[in-house]
């Protein structure tokens, strides 16, 4: 395991920074830039800029990790912030008294010591409740509130119990191998004419190649939908694995029957559509799509 900051890893060349890769397991990147500025009286207005250089140069080191095959990273912060970008009034100020046996840190956003003591203004937390090893208590203004700190900024904090301050992001980026297979192309061949008349229309499906130890097999399910989504005729689940090198014998021809419910989109645009499970999961998604316009005068047996 080892560290270094963010400057220092974009100033390795390419065999360097693969070589850090290589001989360690775990690699702590540091990147300061924000709290850099905003702890700073004089720049704590340019919080935001620094937010949005931060995100550009995150994607850099990342970019950088990636070609010294890194292969998992994890982004992430050790804090939030509060920032407010209007001069701090003296209503913004905590007017409680800080008590204690010790103070051994004070900010503007929380107190450390021993023996402090809580009121109105301030919440104690013991180290088992801040889950802390050792005896140093904790002691945070409520709500917004910051605690006088001389010499420091007050629109930037950080260091209290809100949201902003303790949710933090956790972005995991995994690099994986890229696969050199693929499934095979499904297409639609449907008649010339986009108009479906009656209570049935013939379509045939052509996988475009055959099936190799790189083009694997595809799954698919078709149905007729009206805009809405609903199904309004009979499903198919499709299995498209020929091996043949004849097209004609990479053909699947289908009949579709429209339900008793299509009567009520007649003259309207409906849509063949071929979907594909999502992974291992019951989610389907498009796949690919034919249009039609239902174009019926009449009903008949066929409907189901």
């Amino acid at each position: 395991t080892t560290a270094l900051k963010a400057e220092e890893l974009m100033g390795l060349d390419k065999d360097q920074a693969r070589a850090l890769v290589r001989d360690h397991d775990v690699i702590y990147v540091y990147h300061n830039l924000i709290d850099a500025i905003g702890d700073k009286q004089v720049s704590e207005e340019r919080v935001f800029e620094a937010a949005e250089d931060t995100i550009e140069e995150i994607v850099r080191l990342v970019k950088k990790l990636n070609g010294a095959n890194a292969a998992n990273m994890i982004v992430t912060a050790d804090h939030g912030f509060i920032y407010q970008h209007r001069p701090i009034e003296e209503s913004d100020f905590s007017s409680a008294q800080v008590e204690g046996d010790t103070i051994l840190y004070r900010d503007r956003r929380f107190i450390l010591g021993h023996g402090l003591k809580a009121n109105h203004g301030l919440r104690r937390f013991t180290p088992a409740q801040a889950n802390l090893q050792g005896s140093v208590e904790v002691l945070i203004p409520k709500s917004i509130n910051r605690l006088r700190r001389q010499g420091s900024g007050s629109r930037f904090v950080h260091g209290g119990a809100t949201l902003q301050e303790v949710v933090v992001p956790v972005v995991k980026i995994n690099k994986k191998r890229q696969s050199d297979t693929s499934a095979v192309e499904v297409e639609i061949i449907g008649s010339s004419n986009q108009m479906i008349t009656s209570s049935q229309i013939s379509v045939r499906f052509y996988q475009a190649t055959a099936v190799t130890e790189k083009t694997q097999s595809r799954q698919l399910r078709a149905g007729i939908y009206a805009q809405s989504g609903e199904l309004i005729s009979d499903r198919h689940d499709l299995v498209f694995d020929f091996r043949s090198d004849n097209p004609r014998e990479r053909e699947i021809p289908l009949r579709f029957l429209l339900s008793r419910q299509a009567d009520a989109f007649n003259d309207q645009e409906v849509v063949l559509k071929l979907e594909e499970r999502h992974g291992e999961t019951s989610h389907f998604r498009e796949y690919r799509t034919a249009r039609y316009r239902l174009k019926r005068s009449f009903s008949n047996d066929f409907d189901f």
